[in-house]
């Protein structure tokens, strides 16, 4: 059973005798699939790699197997280096790199304002393929966060000043009633401010990996990686490398 504490958090009892439901689990050991996809060579590759994403990305979002083709799995480490990874939706990319937006107050925001670095990873898994992205995070500009927040539909909007994201809170009661509270206010219809702690990340890549599965684990791994200019910025040529699956 259920006990709270303080009203915010909830401990797990048990009283009963104690039973092991990892006997009665699935053995995942005994999980596995052969990949049979076509070859990806460097040859194939599209010049840079925004090109190939965008080659992969129409393929993906065009699978009906596929929901939610822009999902992406952000991970981000804090001061202590303790990584920390959620699924986010990416609403904007081009070659200045890859948006998403997000509570900057959240535990990826505070992770980023300290390390400001971070890996996409999108998980196409029945094309079995990934693209996975690292690289630098920056906040977007104003004047973009506004605009996107503006194509959002009006429950989005009044969620994003609901929720505290990441915050402890004391039940789903009391963020539904904040959510009454701001509808309530703020009507179907009327515009919402953006919350000022709301806003995109963008996420300039300097390596890109696309990773095709084949049989007996012999995957392609083929990654992009930003060659630095003479004085050592970051350039906008690109070298492709193989790695080892």
């Amino acid at each position: 059973m259920a006990a709270r504490g303080a009203g915010q958090t909830a401990v797990l009892r048990q009283d009963g005798p104690v039973t092991d439901p990892v006997n009665d689990a699935l053995d995942p050991a005994d999980m596995r699939e052969q990949y049979r996809t076509t070859e990806l060579s460097a040859s194939d590759l599209a010049p840079e790699p925004i090109a190939q994403f965008t080659r992969w990305f129409k393929e993906t979002a065009a699978n009906p197997a596929i929901h939610e083709p822009n999902a992406m799995i952000v991970s981000t480490a804090g001061a202590d280096g303790r990584p920390s990874s959620r699924t986010v939706l990416l609403k904007h990319y081009d070659r200045a790199g890859f948006v998403f937006f997000t509570n900057y107050d959240s535990r990826k925001g505070a992770d980023l304002a300290v390390n400001p670095y971070a890996s996409l990873l999108f998980p196409w898994h029945p094309l079995a393929r990934q693209v996975i992205v690292t690289g630098r995070a920056e906040r977007v500009g104003r004047d973009e966060t506004v605009a996107y927040f503006r194509t959002r539909p009006h429950g989005s909007q009044l969620g994003a000043w609901a929720s505290r994201q990441s915050s402890v809170i004391g039940s789903r009661a009391e963020l539904l009633a904040r959510y009454e509270e701001l509808a309530a206010r703020h009507p179907e219809g009327s515009q919402v401010p953006v919350p000022p702690e709301w806003g995109g990340i963008r996420v300039v890549p300097d390596a890109i990996e696309f990773w095709q599965g084949h049989e007996n684990r012999l995957h392609d791994r083929l990654r992009y990686v930003r060659v630095e200019g003479p004085d050592g910025a970051a350039g906008e040529t690109w070298r492709v490398e193989r790695l080892a699956p």
